[in-house]
């Protein structure tokens, strides 16, 4: 324990003469965290998946289907029969609308009754929902003119007269989760778990290059000889100053009132895994890579388009194949994916298992390939001591 200890000093002693690392690690968040909340302060696609919730199963509500199917803005996920469990459904399929078409619909419409389209958009990520939201409003008051213009027109009114009669039903939209619209409650996150993982990679990518090419690194190996040891002597420093930054983070969620209600012992959960997840590639690139600089290179291409590929803006079902793949070995797509669900989106627990899952996946593949290349270096380090 006290050879740990000394160990542990070491690290927060390296880590403190790199002024280049202590800025990047510790300046980066607070930096951005000031600068992305302050521009979104006052901040008041096609083939999106929606949810139809279908009570009625008459012509009318089979023709407004339809007409759902051919807008190239929307495509229909699922078609179910009742609200029960929509929401569900709706997270599960990514849809960020459910339309939902009351019982007796099609006779309220030619009876003249005014029925109601009642539309719930998901306001979690403000471009998709929008979009959605606009085309089916669209469909909607198509299906509106057309209905009282035929219905007009069969009894002799003319077309012109008949266009500005009454509606034949009404549409009602609910905004759900982000209700005000605030765009600094959708971007603001995001970036800043972006930003976290950014200064982890870069942080942990000089761990053990920079131990290679100072020629330190059988010093090390000396004094312990456990990679397993090695790698958590590299990974614990930034874990506990990790902990720093999101309750800064957490701080600044007051300061620009962003609502964080959810289950916070699960919620740390996933975020010790993502931390781990997004520091043990580093360590993988940093054993893999012995140059500084070339680790951080490759990390960097790993780190800055990190937000864009995840998903969070827009949607990963849009992007090609090979573009999803890339995204789902980078923790963030996974970490923002749970985030959204559980502060935004109020999503039960299990939505977050499949994300979660990923997320382990990465830290134990990581994990093995660093241990592995790790012992390999370290028995080639004994070797060349016993050969001096």
């Amino acid at each position: 324990m006290r050879k740990f200890l000394g160990l542990l000093g070491r690290e927060f002693k390296l880590f403190f003469d790199n002024k280049v690392l202590m800025m990047l690690f510790l300046g980066a968040p607070v930096l951005y965290a000031v600068l992305i909340g302050s521009v979104y302060q006052k901040g008041k696609v096609v083939e999106m998946p929606i949810v139809v919730v279908n009570e009625d199963s008459g012509p009318m509500s089979e023709t407004f289907i339809d007409m759902l199917n051919d807008n190239e803005s929307v495509h229909i996920a699922r078609i179910l029969p009742s609200l029960f469990n929509s929401k569900d459904v709706a997270i599960d399929h990514e849809a960020t609308t459910i339309v939902h078409i009351p019982r007796n619909f099609s006779a309220d419409v030619q009876q003249s009754r005014l029925p109601e389209i009642t539309i719930f958009v998901d306001g979690a990520n403000t471009l998709t929902s929008n979009t959605a939201m606009m085309a089916v409003n669209i469909v909607a008051t198509t299906m509106k003119a057309g209905v009282l213009i035929q219905s007009q027109m069969k009894k002799g009114v003319p077309e012109y007269i008949a266009s500005q009669q009454f509606e034949p039903f009404k549409t009602t939209i609910v905004r759900q989760n982000i209700r005000s619209g605030n765009y600094l409650y959708f971007m603001l996150p995001g970036v800043l778990i972006t930003v976290l993982q950014q200064v982890l990679l870069l942080g942990l990518a000089l761990s053990f290059s920079t131990e290679f090419e100072k020629n330190t690194f059988g010093e090390l190996v000396s004094r312990m000889s456990n990679p397993f040891g090695l790698i958590l002597v590299k990974v614990l420093p930034y874990l506990l100053m990790s902990v720093g930054i999101l309750v800064f983070y957490w701080l600044m969620s007051f300061y620009y009132k962003v609502p964080l209600h959810t289950d916070f012992w699960w919620f740390i959960l996933c975020t010790f895994v993502f931390i781990l997840a997004a520091s043990l590639i580093g360590i993988l690139v940093s054993i893999a890579i012995p140059s500084q600089l070339k680790a951080t290179e490759i990390l960097m291409v790993v780190a800055t388009p990190a937000f864009i590929l995840s998903g969070f803006t827009w949607p990963s079902s849009l992007m090609p194949s090979w573009v999803q793949w890339i995204a789902d070995a980078i923790p963030t797509t996974h970490y923002l994916r749970i985030y959204r669900m559980l502060f935004v989106q109020q999503a039960d627990l299990y939505h977050t298992y499949r994300p979660l899952i990923i997320l382990s996946i990465i830290c134990a593949v990581c994990l093995f390939f660093s241990v592995l290349l790790l012992f390999i270096k370290m028995r080639k380090s004994r070797k060349n001591q016993l050969a001096e």
